[in-house]
């Protein structure tokens, strides 16, 4: 029997280095692996062409091969995310996890197996909050208000502050964190796959609960992969 092949989709550029051992914590063994990216192959200046955000349109962010971060047009960034899964599912893959928290409309695979978190992620943690306050970290200033409708389904409307998960220092991070904190959160979601383990560390000393978005993806595509 072939072994099943697993494809993680970033918006930006592959390898995604930071999150790959965290897929790979979460995925049974004999599953084959392939990291791919909706802008791999376009420079700087294509990309900026293409899919670059304007300033008043909702925005995702990534990183580059270069280490450069930008921001993105969700909407132009729609078509490019759906050519690059037409590929996956032409090479054969069964599940494709697609690297990004921001939602595209109607976005599908005719076979294989699409997962994105934005479709896990806001049901999972109501389920793990209940009616405790959430505080959310997203990367963006914009992503404050674009982002606020998927919240929804919590009990209880959740607290938002921002921080970049391309920022060394981490010091930003842990602000966000406190600011929230004294708002009286009492969990904290990082909604963003950028952030890993690392940011986790960052926001312990605060002694709250820190969910991070693609380590809930990931442990989730494993169980879709037992079997």
């Amino acid at each position: 029997m072939a072994a099943r092949i697993l494809a993680t989709l970033t918006i930006g550029q592959s390898p995604r280095r930071d999150i790959a051992p965290v897929i790979a914590r979460h995925v049974p063994p004999g599953v084959r692996l392939i990291d791919r990216g909706a802008l791999d192959g376009l420079s700087r200046q294509q990309i900026a062409k293409r899919y670059e955000a304007d300033p008043d349109e909702a925005a995702l962010v990534t990183r580059l091969q270069n280490g450069d971060v930008v921001n993105l047009s969700r909407r132009r960034m729609r078509d490019g995310v759906q050519a690059a899964l037409t590929q996956l599912e032409a090479e054969g893959c069964d599940v494709v996890l697609l690297l990004c928290t921001g939602t595209f409309e109607g976005l599908e695979c005719r076979k294989a197996w699409l997962v994105e978190p934005d479709h896990i992620i806001p049901p999972a943690v109501a389920g793990l909050v209940e009616r405790r306050r959430l505080g959310v970290i997203v990367p963006i200033p914009g992503q404050i208000e674009s982002e606020a409708d998927k919240w929804q389904v919590l009990a209880r409307p959740p607290l938002l502050a921002w921080a970049s998960p391309y920022d060394d220092d981490g010091d930003a991070l842990l602000e966000a964190g406190r600011t929230l904190q004294a708002r009286g959160a009492e969990a904290l979601l990082l909604d963003c796959i950028g952030f890993t383990e690392r940011h986790r560390a960052v926001l312990a000393p605060l002694g709250v609960p820190v969910i991070v978005s693609n380590a809930l993806a990931a442990k989730a595509v494993g169980e879709l992969l037992e079997g």
